[in-house]
């Protein structure tokens, strides 16, 4: 999956930036979600279809 060109955007349940504050992003793909830490975007993003993460979004709710 490409996600190059993504638009990529933190998660409202992040931190502030500081130092030790988890820092998550999704991008939202035609049929597919990206998540990956903002502090290391260039380590790669796990890549899911919308229904797992629908379905993971429902477990922690």
């Amino acid at each position: 999956m490409d996600l190059d060109h993504a638009r990529w955007r933190k998660s409202s349940r992040s931190g502030s930036g500081g130092e030790n504050d988890e820092c998550v992003e999704v991008a939202f793909v035609p049929g597919t979600v990206g998540v990956r830490d903002s502090k290391k975007p260039e380590a790669g993003a796990l890549v899911v279809s919308e229904q797992a993460w629908r379905s993971a979004l429902a477990t922690f709710r």
